[in-house]
């Protein structure tokens, strides 16, 4: 990934925004490219190269009766939908997580006294982030706005833990995942920070296949707290892990896409982005 990416991201991002604070008017391939200082064949070719699919089709993805149909016609339990995609091969995400393991009660506690961070940013087809890891796996990762502060926020979610700024083998093959270079992917393995609850709703969200979507609800009985709805959004909201632990698969009962911490604009170009099958 290069900087161009966060670039092209960018420019995309301010596309789909504009298109959804217009969406009633129905606004044609030209106003959509003049809104983003563009000629209209450049935002063509663009918004193709980045996509996979031309405009019109993206918003195909992104409509309100696509994301209804999904939910609809699930043809069997969330458990049994992650089963038949671990068949599929290796395009999907859950498929790579081969190990996640829980920080233990004392770094949970002393907010990971005397452990050791590596961080670093990269850039991704939804802009730049922030990955942070332990020996043990990725603990961390955010797409950034400002980089200072994104720094800060890491350090305010392990506020006892020695970072250094470097790139380690475990942040390369967490990365790999946006270019689906299978290939040099060896395993991701995730060093999580949170509780019993939040564990086992961040493991059910690994479970989601690529291009599929799920509910709060759904998510709840997956985890056998069918009345916790509520208090599975909450940990959703607290997901460290951007993008690799799933959470912009997890929409509304009624297909609204709803909100995300990374920001709603961004959700629905890495739901668009995957459904057009990138």
């Amino acid at each position: 990934m290069t900087e161009q990416s966060t670039i092209d991201y960018e420019r995309v991002a301010n596309a789909i925004q504009f298109i959804k604070e217009n969406f009633k008017s129905q606004p044609s391939l030209d106003e959509i490219a003049q809104a983003v200082n563009l000629s209209p064949y450049h935002f063509q070719k663009l918004f193709t190269s980045w996509a996979g699919v031309s405009p019109k089709q993206f918003l195909q993805f992104l409509n309100l009766e696509y994301a209804k149909g999904i939910l609809k016609n699930r043809r069997s339990t969330l458990n049994d939908v992650a089963f038949q995609a671990g068949l599929s091969g290796s395009s999907r995400l859950h498929d790579l997580f081969i190990k996640i393991e829980g920080m233990t009660p004392g770094e949970f506690k002393n907010g990971a006294k005397n452990l050791s961070i590596n961080y670093s940013f990269a850039e991704s087809p939804f802009g730049k982030v922030l990955i942070a890891s332990t020996p043990k796996g990725i603990c961390y990762m955010a797409f950034v706005e400002e980089s200072e502060k994104a720094y800060a926020d890491l350090r305010n979610h392990f506020p006892n833990a020695n970072f250094q700024q470097i790139v380690d083998v475990n942040q390369q093959n967490a990365l790999f995942i946006f270019t689906k270079d299978w290939t040099k992917i060896d395993q991701i393995k995730l060093h999580l920070k949170g509780s019993e609850f939040q564990l086992k709703v961040w493991k059910a969200l690994l479970e989601i296949p690529k291009g599929d979507l799920s509910t709060y609800g759904t998510i709840a009985k997956k985890i056998d707290k069918p009345k916790a709805s509520r208090a599975v959004g909450t940990a959703i909201g607290r997901n460290p892990i951007a993008y690799l632990i799933p959470c912009h698969r997890v929409i509304r009962s009624t297909g609204e896409f709803g909100n995300y911490m990374w920001g709603a604009t961004r959700k629905s170009a890495i739901l668009g982005w995957e459904a057009s099958g990138k």
